[in-house]
C-alpha cells in the first residue's frame, strides 16, 4: 500500500524513539536496536521533549535544503540566485515521473500521530511525570511539527491524504486512507493543528530558547500556510491546480466526485485564509520588533557593529527578538556546517542581476527613474552606492574586507578584489559575479578551517510576519489599513530606505520591472504596482532564505517564462579591461564567460555551448506541482497492478507512466 511505503507499522522505539519505517508491499519489519514498550515510555516530560526534538532535522531541514547547499541556497534555481547548472523545473520534458520513492512519503507523519495517539490519553489521565505546562509545550511542538510536515507537502502536491492516526496493518485500511484530500482541505487541516499548537505552546521553551518551537513560531507559521493557500487559490483559480477547477483530476473519484467548499465558494475559501492570515500575522508583528541596522559595514574588530548583518553571522542567536526560530552548532559535539567555507570564495553561486537590479535607491526610486541618482553598473563597488541596505550588507563588493578575527599573527584580512573571480574553479569562483555576503561570519576560523564552522543558522523571523500581513491585507481589501502601512515602514526604514512607499509606486515601471522579476507576474499578466512593490519588498528583506521558489508559485509568476536568460555582471564594459585575457569564449570546454555578442553582461549559462540551460528557463504549468511516482499507483491499487483503481489521482498534466513528461493541461 501506498501509505505503507514509509507510513504503518507496530509502535516499536528505538532508544532515542527514531522510527525505521518502510512498505507494505514491501511489508516493514521493524527491528530496532532497542525495543522500549510505549508502556514504559513517555512516562516523563524528558520523554517527550526528546521525542519532539528528534524530529527537527528532517522537518524544519536547517542545514541542506532544495537549492542544494543549505538554508541560504534554497533560492537558488530562482531568478534571485544561481550557478552553472539550473533546476530541470526550467526545462519542460526533462523532468519525469518517477519510478518509485519521492516525496510521497508518511514517515514523520507516522512518527507525529504515534506521539500524538500514545501521548494524548496518558496527559488526560496525568500519567506523564512532569511540569504540566512543559507536558503541553512538547504536545504543542507535535502539532506544530505535523502541520509543518502537512505543510511542506502541501507545496509540493496539492491535495493530499489527511491522516491523524496510526493505521493498521490492513490493506483495506491502508487503501481508504490513500484518498487525497482537496488542498484547501489540507491547508485547513494544518491551521487547525497549528491553533493546537499555539494554544499548547510556551512563548518560551521550556529548554533551548529559540533553539526551540514557541508559540509565536505556531503563528508565524498559520500566517505563511494561510497567506500560501489564499494566494494560490486565487491565482490558480480556474485551472485543474485547485478543487473544482476544469479538469481537476479529484472530481474523477468518487470520493471526491461531489466536493463542495466548505465556505460556498472559492472566493469565500480566498477570503477566509486572507482573515487567518492577517490575525497570525498581526499575533507576531504586535510582538516582536524588527533588529536595528546601524548602517554599518563592519570591517575590523574595532568598528561598530551591525546588529542587523550578526543576525545572520554570530554563533548564538539568543539574543536577537526577531528570530522566532535557530539553528544552533557545536563544535564540541561535531556539529558544525560549511556555509561560511565555501561560501567565502563564492563556491560557484551568486545573485542575479535581475536581483540586484532590483533593489531601491535609498531615496525610494527604482534604478531606472529620472533622479534616482544611480552610479551604474560598470563595476560591483558602484551598484551598491546608495542604495538599498539589504543589498549593501549581504552582497559582497570589491575593496571590502573579508573575515577579520583570528586571523594568523601578522596577518590582514583578505580584501575583494577589483573584479570577482568569476574564471575560477570549484568553491574558488564567484558564480555570477554578485556573490552572497548573508551568513558570513567575521570569524576567520569559520571560513578557513573545513568543518569548524558553527554560525548559527536563522531559520524564521519575526519580519515575514509583517511582509504576510501587508500582502494579505491588500489582496483582501485592495488597499493598506494603518498597520500593513506602519508594518511595510518599519521595513524600508531599517533597510534605509525611503518610508514612504507611495514614491516607490509612483516611480515604478511595470514593463521594465517585468524584465527583471518573475514576481512582476501572476497568469502571463503584468500586476499593478502597489501589488507589485509589496511582492518586491518581500523579495528584497528575504533575500537568500529560501522563500523565493515558494512566493513564485503561489503567485503563479512563472507562466511567461520562455527563454529567460539570467545574468550577472556586466563583464563586457569596463571590467574586461581589468579581467584582460581571463576572459575566454568561443571554445567548448575552456571558456570562462559568455561571448560579448550575447550579452554586456555575464550569461552564467552560456558559458559553454552544451549547458542545457544554454537558451534560458522555461516553464510549464504542470511543474507548479510535483508528480507522484509511479509504483505508488500500482502498490495502492487493489490488483497490485492497474493505476487507474487506485484511490490516488495523478497531478494535472503529469501521467501515471514512469519516465513520461508532462502533457501539459
Amino acid at each position: 500500500m501506498t501509505i505503507l511505503i514509509s507510513y504503518i507499522k507496530k509502535a516499536a522505539l528505538s532508544s532515542v524513539l527514531v522510527l525505521s519505517l518502510a512498505s507494505c508491499k514491501d511489508l516493514l519489519d521493524i527491528t530496532p536496536p532497542s525495543q522500549v514498550s510505549p508502556e514504559n515510555y513517555f512516562n516523563d516530560e524528558s520523554h517527550l521533549a526528546t521525542y519532539t526534538i528528534t524530529r527537527y532535522e528532517s522537518v524544519f531541514r536547517t542545514v541542506e535544503g532544495t537549492g542544494g547547499g543549505g538554508l541560504y541556497l534554497d533560492d537558488a534555481g530562482t531568478d534571485n540566485i544561481t550557478n552553472r547548472n539550473g533546476n530541470t523545473r526550467f526545462l519542460p520534458g526533462q523532468w519525469r515521473v518517477g519510478t518509485s520513492g519521492g516525496s510521497w512519503d508518511f514517515s514523520t507523519i507516522y512518527q507525529l500521530n504515534y506521539f500524538l495517539e500514545t501521548v494524548l490519553p496518558k496527559v488526560e489521565k496525568k500519567e506523564i511525570a512532569g511540569n504540566e505546562g512543559n507536558i503541553k509545550h512538547y504536545l504543542g511542538e507535535a502539532y506544530l511539527l505535523r502541520a509543518l510536515t502537512y505543510f511542506n507537502k502541501l507545496k509540493e502536491f496539492g491535495d493530499f491524504p489527511i491522516i491523524t492516526s496510526v493505521l493498521p496493518d490492513d490493506a483495506t485500511a491502508l487503501i481508504e486512507a490513500s484518498k487525497r484530500s482537496p488542498r484547501n482541505e489540507v491547508a485547513r487541516f494544518i491551521l487547525s493543528d497549528l491553533d493546537k499548537a499555539a494554544e499548547l505552546l510556551m512563548t518560551n521553551s521550556p529548554q533551548g530558547g529559540r533553539t526551540r518551537i514557541t508559540k509565536s513560531l505556531a503563528y508565524l507559521l498559520k500566517s505563511r500556510v494561510a497567506l500560501f493557500e489564499a494566494t494560490w487559490l486565487k491565482y490558480h483559480k480556474n485551472t485543474p491546480l485547485v478543487p473544482l477547477g476544469p479538469n481537476w483530476p479529484g472530481a474523477e473519484k468518487d470520493y471526491n466526485s461531489n466536493y463542495q467548499y466548505p465556505s460556498g465558494s472559492i472566493d469565500n475559501e480566498i477570503g477566509y485564509f486572507l482573515d487567518n492570515a492577517m490575525t497570525a500575522a498581526k499575533e507576531v508583528a504586535s510582538k516582536h520588533a524588527l533588529t536595528v541596522n546601524s548602517k554599518v559595514i563592519k570591517e575590523s574588530a574595532a568598528d561598530p557593529g551591525n546588529l542587523y548583518y550578526e543576525m545572520f553571522a554570530s554563533e548564538s542567536l539568543s539574543s536577537f527578538d526577531e528570530v522566532l526560530l535557530w539553528r544552533d552548532f557545536d563544535l564540541s559535539l561535531g556539529i558544525v556546517q560549511y556555509w561560511n567555507h565555501y561560501m567565502y570564495y563564492g563556491n560557484g553561486y551568486g545573485y542575479t542581476r535581475q536581483f540586484v537590479d532590483n533593489f531601491l535607491m535609498e531615496n525610494g526610486l527604482p534604478i531606472y527613474a529620472s533622479g534616482s541618482g544611480y552610479q551604474g553598473d560598470d563595476f560591483v563597488d558602484q551598484v551598491k552606492i546608495n542604495r538599498d541596505w539589504r543589498l549593501k550588507l549581504f552582497m559582497r563588493a570589491p575593496g571590502e574586507k573579508k573575515a577579520f578575527l583570528n586571523l594568523s599573527a601578522g596577518a590582514s584580512p583578505e580584501v575583494e578584489p577589483r573584479v570577482p573571480v568569476i574564471d575560477g574553479t570549484a568553491r574558488f569562483q564567484e558564480g555570477t559575479g554578485y556573490s552572497i555576503k548573508k551568513g558570513l561570519s567575521y570569524n576567520n576560523d569559520m571560513q578557513a578551517i573545513v568543518g569548524r564552522d558553527v554560525t548559527a543558522v536563522v531559520a524564521f523571523r519575526a519580519v515575514e510576519a509583517y511582509l504576510n500581513y501587508i500582502e494579505a491585507c491588500y489582496e483582501k481589501n485592495g488597499n493598506l489599513d494603518t498597520d500593513a502601512s506602519n508594518y511595510w515602514k518599519a521595513i524600508r526604514r531599517r533597510a534605509g530606505v525611503n518610508e514612504d512607499y507611495n514614491v516607490t509606486i509612483a516611480a515604478t515601471n511595470m514593463n521594465i520591472e517585468g524584465q527583471n522579476d518573475w514576481g512582476a507576474y501572476s497568469k502571463n499578466t503584468l500586476v499593478n504596482p502597489t501589488l507589485y512593490n509589496i511582492r518586491r519588498e518581500r523579495r528584497a528583506e528575504l533575500m537568500a532564505e529560501g522563500l523565493r521558489y515558494m512566493d513564485l508559485i503561489r503567485w503563479r509568476a512563472m507562466d511567461q517564462l520562455n527563454g529567460f536568460k539570467v545574468e550577472g555582471i556586466k563583464v563586457w564594459g569596463p571590467m574586461k579591461d581589468v579581467y584582460g585575457n581571463r576572459l575566454v569564449y568561443g571554445g567548448t570546454t575552456t571558456n570562462t564567460v559568455s561571448a560579448p555578442s550575447l550579452s554586456t553582461y555575464l550569461r552564467i549559462h552560456q558559458i559553454s555551448p552544451n549547458n542545457q540551460y544554454f537558451n534560458g528557463y522555461s516553464f510549464t504549468e504542470a511543474h507548479y506541482l510535483s508528480p507522484i511516482a509511479a509504483n505508488h499507483f500500482i502498490i495502492s491499487s487493489p490488483d497490485g497492478s492497474n493505476p487507474n483503481n487506485s484511490p490516488i489521482y495523478q497531478n494535472p498534466g503529469w501521467t501515471t507512466q514512469a519516465g513520461s513528461a508532462p502533457t501539459g493541461f
